[in-house]
């Protein structure tokens, strides 16, 4: 995974081809790039990101944001209260608790 002015890059490899093959993965807008090397790859990303902004700009058009830090999550009404009863438990809002216990897992995936 690749990060760069907060836009997030996945890269997969074809090995029949002997190239990589990369997307931006936190947007509605198709960002795509290749390399042949590690480097190259990293280049061919940021030049990416860096031509979607500047064609938003030529072209005035507000660029998409990664993210808004908003999202609404689906549980079953007993997860939601067993989720609620625990974040009251802890003395949290419900989207501390929440915000806390995503950021655990992903420490645990991540570090």
């Amino acid at each position: 995974m690749m990060n760069y002015k907060g836009y997030i890059g996945k890269v997969e490899y074809d090995d029949v081809n002997h190239v990589f093959s990369g997307t931006v993965i936190n947007t509605r807008t198709v960002i795509t790039f290749q390399g042949t090397n590690v480097e190259e790859i990293e280049e061919e990303f940021r030049a990416s990101v860096d031509d979607y902004l500047e064609w938003c700009k030529e072209d005035g058009v507000d660029p998409e944001k990664p993210y808004s830090g908003r999202f609404n999550v689906r549980f079953t009404p007993e997860l939601h209260q067993r989720a609620v009863a625990g974040a009251m438990m802890m003395g949290e809002s419900l989207n501390s608790f929440m915000e806390r216990s995503v950021n655990d897992e992903l420490k645990m995936l991540f570090g």
